[in-house]
């Protein structure tokens, strides 16, 4: 157990920074708060199962093909190529706007597929793979409102400071009747965005699908117009998916 809890060490340093893809065992020793000698065993043991990769020349590391590997293999147990991604792609056509679709791990969400539109200029973009907490933004309050109540309120007593919880529980409450949740500038200034909620077959919380946008200049008919489509592709790819919803 003690070698996974380091591997993952490891690996949360080399996928955490944006910029930043390429460590020393100088760098990750510091970060991991583990000696040289042990990492350097650790490291050639992650590459050898393609964990980690490690530039010949550079002598540096990044993460390994295998996590794609699998994750393409992940990917595809969501129905997302022959299913989800196409009504993503319809919905970015009709609204011309970022289209996302997220899915709910702890405490957190994960933005795990994104389609973007070509022809606007001006785009909103989150990164695949981005960790956000459970209650910021649309997608992620669609989410919480959506799941079992006691489920909801266990997360919202993790999440939200004593003096805002009945306040929130009421906005999530809200948010379940309408069919969708709304979030302006809780992630980045000057944008906003829209999600409605996607139940699988058992009428389960699978995720939801956002359109992000700019704000500025908007009109009170392009939102509604926003809300419209998200609240109508959440239903129709719940519908697919064999939702009684």
């Amino acid at each position: 157990m003690q070698t996974i809890d380091r591997a993952m060490q490891v690996i949360k340093v080399l996928a955490k920074n944006d910029t930043k893809k390429w460590f020393s065992i100088t760098e990750l020793s510091k970060e991991c708060d583990l000696p040289v000698s042990t990492l350097h065993r650790l490291l050639q043991s992650m590459k050898e199962h393609g964990l980690i990769q490690q530039d010949p020349d550079l002598k540096l590391y990044s993460m390994g093909n295998t996590w794609l590997e699998y994750g393409l293999q992940m990917y595809d147990t969501f129905d997302f190529v022959g299913l989800i991604r196409p009504e993503m792609e319809k919905l970015m056509y009709e609204v011309e706007e970022s289209v996302y679709f997220s899915k709910p791990i702890g405490l957190e969400s994960m933005v795990v597929e994104r389609i973007d539109c070509l022809n606007n200029p001006i785009r909103i973009y989150d990164q695949l793979g981005i960790r956000i907490p459970l209650h910021i933004g649309a997608a992620n309050k669609v989410m919480l409102a959506n799941m079992p109540s006691s489920e909801t309120i266990k997360m919202v007593n993790s999440l939200v400071q004593a003096e805002e919880k009945d306040s929130f529980l009421q906005l999530l409450s809200r948010i379940r009747r309408q069919g969708y949740g709304a979030s302006h500038g809780e992630k980045t200034l000057g944008t906003s965005s829209v999600a409605a909620p996607i139940f699988n077959h058992a009428n389960e919380l699978l995720g939801a699908i956002s359109i992000g946008y700019v704000n500025f200049n908007i009109t009170e008919d392009r939102q509604n117009y926003l809300i419209e489509k998200v609240i109508e592709y959440g239903l129709r790819i719940s519908n697919k998916l064999g939702s009684k919803i």
